[in-house]
């Protein structure tokens, strides 16, 4: 060990900051004034003695801070100054061969500048900002460390281009490590219920989002069904931390998509979800009601496959329309009781621009709402969503009970139709300001209840494209939207791709579902094709008769053969049509989200 200069006893944000710490205790002004959470100081002891190499490469990388990076082939920008990535959007760089800073430093300081974001203090509103501290805490988890260095390197590799750097190889070989590494920490005792193992877990499903691989979908599942697993091996004490209240609140929120996008039911039930585990009041309120709608969903779709229409069963299905309305209603009374701070405020309405494709514009013609963070928007497009899903859900019980009518003339349809374009309208209002639109007019509240860990505030947000991608997923579609919002919906994903690097927009804008007709169209085929199903007596009689001389099977074995060789072959029409000429992950997402 030798001198390495006089050592800073500012707390760690000011010092990433590279700001004057005024060292006040235990939380500095600093912090304070710009509404960030104060990490806190180092310990006299590491004060004292530091190790001479990293003091080095600290040296090495402030010398390295000046080399520009070319844009456009003309103008050369600083890279990274002081740490913060650049004004200008990423998808413009070109970096310079000539940049000697590390590539993983590079990406770290622009996965963090991008998706953690940090609540104000009191505040539980953030995003990953469990992230920091637990790799600070546990500095050895090489399975997190993996994990983060793949969603860094995927997410700076979609949005800037570098000569010499394979971005998309560095970032699959970090994965693969990752897996390897969780795997291993899994099957020991002493990490498999750790925070910085499940930390992991939730890093890979959110690369499978920057990636949108082949098997992403499927991978994306995956990952949250282990998280899932984590989080019941790991019991109720994992509540008694601040960071694991996080962790299973965020391992809540992915559960919430995929049951709503795939109908499956939510493991363990609505209620053991939120059993001592709210972080956010208002927040947790919408959480219960996604998962009380994925229940009833995945309730529908059951009873459809299975019953016959029989006037009890007709009965049975409309009661479940009638549970779906009385659902949305609970959430709209939701939206009625939230605080001011939570609540949108409209900011202007918007005429098209003549001569502009409607794919390319910033804003669709109308509404154009504002709110104070991009988490409570996230929070209010959640919700959003969860109403779309429970008025097909609707639509579906009344098509099925009145069939063969059509079931486009019933109330029930009438109601969604009205109630959806509102909802459609509400969604469509939020993207601008989720994408940075006229960021100067955006900043009219006062309360500044979030900040991303570091770098510029303003700025495109790959967050705020990750937050985007489900509601617009959902919102392409519908039935209700028109041929103008559709085009605008798949302009946005593909900017989301394109410029924020979430690829897995790109896979969703590709998809042709159409909900709730596709769905009520499978509904169809999928349901009991016999009228006398529920005399289960005369059903197994028939299964017992012996097969017609000269057969191998009896006649009711042969419908149901010929039947089922006709449902095979409709679904597969179905899943065509709703994946269209796209590739074959196209339609795996698309067979999930009409789960056939």
């Amino acid at each position: 060990m030798v001198y390495c200069g006089k050592p800073s006893r500012g707390c760690q944000m000011c010092r990433m900051r590279r700001i004057k710490c005024d060292e006040t205790k235990p939380s500095c002004n600093q912090c304070l004034k710009s509404r960030r959470q104060c990490p806190g100081y180092k310990d006299e002891f590491d004060l004292m003695f530091r190790n001479e190499t990293r003091a080095t490469e600290r040296r090495a990388q402030k010398a390295n801070r000046k080399t520009s990076v070319k844009v456009d082939g003309e103008q050369s920008r600083s890279l990274w100054i002081d740490g913060k990535p650049p004004v200008q959007s990423p998808s413009e760089l070109s970096i310079s061969p000539t940049i000697q800073i590390p590539t993983e430093t590079q990406a770290a300081c622009h996965f963090v500048s991008n998706f953690v974001l940090l609540p104000r203090q009191g505040s539980a509103r953030g995003f990953m900002d469990y992230l920091i501290p637990i790799m600070k805490m546990d500095p050895d988890a090489v399975h997190l460390q993996h994990a983060f260095k793949a969603c860094a390197l995927a997410s700076l590799g979609n949005r800037v281009s570098a000569d010499g750097i394979n971005f998309h190889e560095e970032s699959y070989g970090e994965y693969a490590k990752a897996l390897r590494a969780t795997n291993i920490a899994i099957r020991d005792p002493k990490t498999s219920t750790s925070d910085s193992l499940l930390a992991a877990v939730l890093l890979l499903s959110l690369f499978e989002n920057f990636s949108a691989g082949k098997t992403g979908d499927f991978a994306w599942g995956s990952h949250v069904d282990g998280a899932i697993q984590l989080v019941k091996a790991r019991g109720r004490k994992q509540l008694r931390t601040p960071i694991g209240l996080q962790l299973f609140v965020a391992v809540r929120i992915q559960l919430i998509i995929h049951t709503l996008s795939s109908g499956e039911t939510p493991s363990m039930g609505v209620d053991w979800w939120f059993r001592d585990a709210i972080h956010d009041e208002n927040a947790a309120g919408c959480h219960r009601l996604n998962l009380m709608a994925s229940e009833l969903r995945a309730e529908v779709t059951s009873i459809m496959t299975t019953l016959a229409r029989t006037p009890e069963n007709v009965t049975l299905i409309r009661a479940l329309g009638r549970r779906a309305q009385s659902l949305d209603q609970e959430i709209s009374e939701w939206m009625r009781n939230l605080p001011e701070s939570w609540q949108h405020k409209t900011l202007c309405w918007q005429d098209q621009v003549a001569d502009t494709d409607i794919a390319e514009a910033e804003v669709y013609p109308g509404r154009v709402d504002i709110y104070n963070d991009f988490w409570i928007a996230s929070v209010w497009n959640l919700a959003r969503t969860a109403r779309l899903i429970l008025m097909s859900l609707t639509v579906r019980c009344a098509a099925w009970a009145c069939s063969p009518i059509d079931y486009r003339t019933t109330p029930e349809y009438a109601w969604a139709a009205r109630a959806a374009a509102d909802t459609i309208t509400d969604i469509l209002a939020s993207v601008p300001y989720h994408l940075n639109w006229h960021t100067k007019r955006k900043n009219l509240f006062t309360d500044e209840p979030t900040a991303f860990a570091c770098g510029e505030e303003d700025g495109l947000k790959g967050l705020a494209g990750y937050f985007l991608t489900w509601p617009l997923a959902c919102v392409m579609i519908q039935d209700y939207l028109t041929d103008s919002q559709r085009r605008w919906v798949k302009g946005r994903l593909k900017h989301i791709g394109d410029d924020l690097g979430v690829r897995y927009a790109h896979l969703l804008a590709q998809l042709n579902v159409r909900v709730p007709s596709m769905l009520i169209r499978r509904d169809g085929l999928m349901a009991q094709p016999y009228p006398m199903a529920h005399n289960f007596q005369k059903l197994v009689s028939a299964r017992q008769m012996a097969p017609t001389p000269g057969f191998t099977m009896n006649p009711l074995q042969q419908r149901e053969a010929m039947q089922q060789q006709e449902i095979g072959k409709q679904r597969s029409e179905l899943i065509a049509k709703a994946a269209g000429a796209a590739d074959e992950s196209v339609r795996a997402v698309a067979k999930k989200w009409l789960s056939v």
